[in-house]
C-alpha cells in the first residue's frame, strides 16, 4: 500500500499498473513480456517487483517466445494419425488410447471446433490462431520425443483457426491410421452427438454446405430437421463429407494410408485393438 500511495504521489497511471497487476497476477506470480524483450519490460518487472509482485520477465520477447513454438512444431517427433471418415469417433477413441498409456494432442479440444459445418455446437468462442498455437504449444512441449505422439486427421483449418504450417506439413507426411466402419454405425454416432442441439443451429450448419449438397439434398436435410429424422440429416451430409475425405486421402504420400477394420464404435475396445495394431506400421 505504501508503494501505491508513493507512485500516486509521482503519477496516477503508474499506481494504476500496479493495482491492475496485483488483480491479474496468479498466487501473486506475473510473467512481463514485451516484443523484444527490452527495457520496457525490464522497467515494468522492476516496478512491479518492488511493488512485492513475483514477477518473470519473458528472455526475448514475445517474438523471441512466437520463433521458439514455430520452431518446436517442426520438430521430426514421430507422428500417427488417426484417420477415418466423419463419424468413426476417432476423437473418443484417441481419448481412450490416451487413458492406456498413449501421447495424444486434442486439436479439436484446443480450437474449440470439431472440424465440419456443425462442429462449432456445444463448443466455446473459438480464439485467434495465434493464441490457439500458443495454447497447442503448451501441450506439446510436455509430449516426450522418443514416443509416438497421436493426432486426428484434420484440414489445416479447424473453424475459424489454423494449424501451425509447421505442424501441418509434418502431420501430411505422417503414416495414417484409417478406421473403417459401417456407415449405418457413423450415422448412429452423429445423430448421439448432434441431434440433441437446436433445430435452427443444425439448418444453419447445412446451409453452411448447401453448395457442395446441392440445392435439393440441402432443402431434403433442412425438410428431415424439421421432422426430426435426425438419421436422414447424417445420411444426407455424409455423402458429402465421405467424398472430400477421400478426396484429401488420396492427395496423401503412396503406401503411407493403413486400414483397421471396425465393426462398432466402442472407443476402449477400438482403441485396445489400434494399439496392438499400430507397431505393424512402417515409420
Amino acid at each position: 500500500k505504501a508503494v501505491i500511495l508513493g507512485l500516486e504521489l509521482v503519477g496516477s497511471k503508474l499506481a494504476g499498473f500496479v493495482k491492475q497487476a496485483k488483480k491479474i497476477a496468479v498466487d501473486n506470480k506475473l510473467l512481463v513480456h514485451c516484443w523484444r524483450g527490452g527495457m520496457r519490460s525490464a522497467s515494468m518487472a522492476w516496478l512491479f517487483d518492488t511493488a512485492g509482485i513475483q514477477t518473470t520477465t519473458l528472455n526475448g520477447g514475445y517474438k523471441s517466445y512466437r520463433r521458439h513454438i514455430k520452431d518446436s512444431f517442426a520438430k521430426n517427433y514421430k507422428l500417427i494419425v488417426l484417420g477415418g471418415m466423419t463419424g468413426s469417433g476417432k476423437t473418443e477413441i484417441l481419448k481412450a488410447m490416451a487413458e492406456q498409456g498413449e501421447q495424444f494432442i486434442d486439436l479439436e479440444k484446443l480450437a474449440h471446433h470439431k472440424g465440419s459445418a456443425f462442429g462449432s455446437l456445444g463448443q466455446l468462442e473459438q480464439y485467434s490462431t495465434e493464441q490457439f498455437e500458443n495454447n497447442l504449444y503448451e501441450d506439446w512441449k510436455k509430449l516426450d520425443e522418443g514416443r509416438i505422439v497421436w493426432l486426428e486427421d484434420e484440414s489445416q483449418a479447424i473453424g475459424s483457426v489454423r494449424l501451425p504450417e509447421e505442424l501441418y506439413i509434418r502431420i501430411r507426411k505422417s503414416p495414417v491410421l484409417k478406421v473403417n466402419l459401417p456407415k449405418s454405425e457413423r450415422i448412429n454416432w452423429l445423430v448421439k452427438d448432434y441431434g440433441s442441439f437446436d433445430k435452427e443451429k443444425l439448418k444453419s450448419a447445412v446451409l453452411r454446405i448447401q453448395k457442395r449438397l446441392g440445392g435439393l439434398r440441402a432443402k431434403e436435410a433442412i425438410q428431415s430437421i424439421e421432422m426430426n429424422d435426425f438419421h436422414k440429416v447424417a445420411d444426407i451430409t455424409l455423402e458429402y463429407y465421405d467424398k472430400a475425405y477421400n478426396y484429401g486421402l488420396k492427395m496423401r504420400e503412396e503406401n503411407s494410408v493403413f486400414d483397421i477394420d471396425l465393426n462398432k464404435i466402442m472407443p476402449d475396445e477400438n482403441a485396445k485393438k489400434i494399439i496392438a495394431h499400430y507397431p505393424l506400421l512402417s515409420i
